[in-house]
């Protein structure tokens, strides 16, 4: 139970922070971006069911294609045997040697392509999954990008085309932890996708997206911190 990552509960984490997320900011864009990590995160519980299930249907067709592949090269050698046998000059050698090194070539690959098929319809559908969590972990940093702790820092200087910020001191450091929190569950959700799959593609698609979280958050709590080191949360705002 905790060797591994259950669904279940990343599913309820995400529930009760888009609750907490709508309380605190009803209506808010976050709250409506919380939503659609939680519609991802029940997406991704089928999804994750497939790939930890085999695929019977492919691992027939491969079995089958394997052994067709294997009877064809049978024939094949029994074949060459019969021709060795009327071989006269060595030019005649080197042409029946170039023919059967050609052969096994395109039988390895065959081979090859049959058993790495199932792993490769279950990595189209884990990096289609992970693409839309990227593009979740992007749009959170769009949310937090202009939440700024200075105008909680001093006299506000807006100009014509600054964001409104209306937020607290608490209500903004509420939030960009929150933004911290979506970001964490996101990345959780993309490491479910190498739980029970051992590809290197997949893998390096969801280290990516760790490590955007993770750089992301960095710059989140940069913030949190200049808050509490500026603005102690005694301090009214």
């Amino acid at each position: 139970m905790y060797s591994e990552l259950q669904i279940e509960r990343i599913e309820e984490t995400i529930a009760t922070l888009e609750r907490r997320i709508g309380e605190r900011f009803p209506g808010s864009g976050l709250s409506r971006v919380s939503a659609e990590l939680l519609r991802l995160a029940k997406e991704s519980e089928s999804v994750v069911e497939r790939l930890r299930r085999p695929i019977w249907i492919l691992r027939a067709g491969t079995i089958l294609g394997i052994a067709g592949i294997v009877g064809i090269t049978i024939a094949l050698l029994l074949v060459a045997v019969r021709t060795s046998l009327r071989v006269q000059t060595m030019l005649d050698v080197l042409q029946l040697s170039e023919s059967a090194v050609n052969d096994v070539i395109l039988f390895a690959a065959a081979i090859f392509f049959f058993v790495t098929l199932e792993t490769r319809v279950k990595r189209r559908t884990a990096l289609r999954a992970l693409h839309h969590l990227r593009s979740i972990v992007h749009i959170v940093d769009m949310h937090q990008l202009s939440k700024d702790p200075e105008h909680v820092m001093g006299p506000p200087m807006p100009t014509e085309s600054s964001p409104r910020r209306t937020f607290t001191r608490f209500e903004l450091a509420r939030y960009l932890d929150y933004c911290s929190e979506l970001l964490s569950l996101a990345s959780k959700l993309a490491a479910l996708h190498v739980q029970y799959l051992n590809d290197e593609v997949v893998l390096d698609a969801v280290n990516d997206i760790e490590t955007l979280a993770a750089s992301l958050s960095n710059k989140i709590w940069q913030k949190i911190m200049i808050l509490d080191i500026a603005v102690p949360e005694s301090t009214p705002a």
